[in-house]
């Protein structure tokens, strides 16, 4: 099929940040290596990307330097730089919905005069998040397909980690359904990418044109430097990455790997800092395993990345993880993953290539963790079975390279140009929401 010419709304998209600014960065760029790609970003972004890529066919830099200002400000000073927050979320509406706006007034003329075959918006990710030119388009000339969109997963009942995380906000995330353009954004899309099986679920309403593609993906670089790795018959080296807050449930983690960690059958290395760090640095003194547990703080991604695949198993037992990169990142470098089953890691990580702990209670996570430490401390030929296929699995299934050609059947079928294509989630939710 031929190359499409794709205007791509990416206002979140920087190369040299993290989390779902790099995602969305990475997408659009495996994008741009198959197609004529125009991507539309924020002034301030314009600068890096032009730094870091080619690819792109042209960078279109939109100018709202005091909405800029304002939201910059606000996310340091307001927030705390909390990106994960819902009440930042909900502040963020309006600057998207101006952005998107601008970008509108910029691009109209060319898409009216037949520039681009199709619109595609990579970001923002958060679902709550809707899109204007799902609107402006609802007569044509071209389809605007959205995605992939993430959000929604509930907070698990039960959990102390969750109750700490929850805000005054989260009880008012549905509201986002009669905002401006909620309705529209997915009425009038060509096409819905989810990004997990949750999300799938609560847009089932459009199941005819709903697609499951993750929301994260692989470098070439990352799977590139995937180490040989051989069987260890030393202790097992445990890693715990992400930010040390409640719902990561990193204190999950330490109980769990806490008996074989006394017994000194294993070394557990701790990536990340927040305001839980105090509190878990005093629970592995209560545990009697402060010796063999490493606080390492904030590191940057290339050196968390070496720490990374000198793992053997990544404890991460997040209680409500949307995408969980890390996870991807330890099957590339031949690290087993024990997530938990739900949420994206659930989406990705299967029997074959690691573990998922059922969203039971603290205590039977806690037991499930640490009868899964002890088989693989007990049986490395199962260790090295699972660091091989899960290797395997992520050079093939979980590479931007294999996410953009996924994303490209579903353009190709939007723009009238192949088949549908048959990419349901892993998991059936039957979450028939109304939207």
């Amino acid at each position: 099929m031929s190359p499409l010419r794709i205007l791509l709304l990416a206002p979140g998209s920087d190369p040299d940040s993290i989390s779902t600014s790099l995602v969305a960065y990475s997408h659009s760029e495996a994008l741009a290596r198959l197609h004529a790609v125009t991507l539309v970003v924020p002034r301030s972004n314009e600068e890096a990307i032009r730094r870091k890529s080619s690819s792109f066919k042209a960078v279109e830099a939109i100018d709202m330097p005091w909405l800029e200002r304002i939201l910059s400000w606000s996310i340091r000073w307001i927030f705390k730089n909390d990106y994960g927050s819902h009440a930042l979320t909900a502040f963020s509406y309006p600057f998207s919905l101006a952005f998107e706006w601008c970008a509108w007034r910029r691009m109209r003329t060319r898409i009216m005069a037949g520039d681009f075959d199709v619109v595609l918006r990579v970001s923002p990710i958060n679902c709550v998040i809707p899109s204007p030119f799902a609107f402006f388009l609802r007569r044509g000339p071209i389809p605007f397909v959205i995605g992939p969109i993430n959000g929604g997963l509930p907070w698990p009942q039960g959990f102390s980690q969750a109750e700490k995380q929850k805000e005054w906000i989260t009880p008012l995330r549905n509201l986002y359904r009669i905002l401006p353009f909620s309705k529209s954004t997915y009425r009038y899309a060509a096409a819905i990418i989810a990004g997990s099986s949750q999300t799938y679920a609560e847009f089932a309403a459009y199941r005819q044109k709903m697609f499951f593609i993750p929301e994260n993906g692989l470098s070439r670089s990352l799977l590139d430097s995937a180490p040989s790795r051989s069987i260890s018959h030393g202790g097992l080296e445990l890693i715990y990455v992400g930010r040390l807050v409640p719902y990561k449930a990193c204190d999950i983690a330490l109980r769990g790997a806490a008996p074989l960690l006394r017994q000194d059958l294993a070394r557990l290395t701790i990536v990340g800092d927040g305001p839980e760090r105090q509190g878990l640095e005093q629970l592995t003194k209560f545990l009697g395993v402060e010796k063999v547990v490493s606080f390492c703080g904030w590191l940057s991604h290339s050196e968390t990345m070496q720490l990374l695949q000198k793992a053997d198993v990544l404890v991460f037992p997040s209680v409500r993880e949307f995408g969980g990169g890390v996870a991807f990142e330890a099957l590339a470098l031949g690290v087993v993953p024990v997530v938990v089953d739900f949420g994206g890691p659930g989406d990705i990580v299967h029997t074959e290539v690691g573990y998922k702990v059922a969203l039971t209670n603290e205590d039977d996570m806690v037991s499930q963790i640490e009868k899964i430490l002890f088989e693989l401390e007990r049986d490395r030929t199962l260790l090295d079975k699972l660091r091989q296929e899960g290797m395997r699995y992520a050079r093939e299934s979980l590479s931007w390279d294999a996410k953009a050609q996924l994303v490209t059947q579903i353009l190709h079928w939007t723009v009238g140009q192949g088949s549908k294509p048959d990419l349901p989630p892993p998991k059936i939710l039957y979450n028939d929401m109304p939207v």
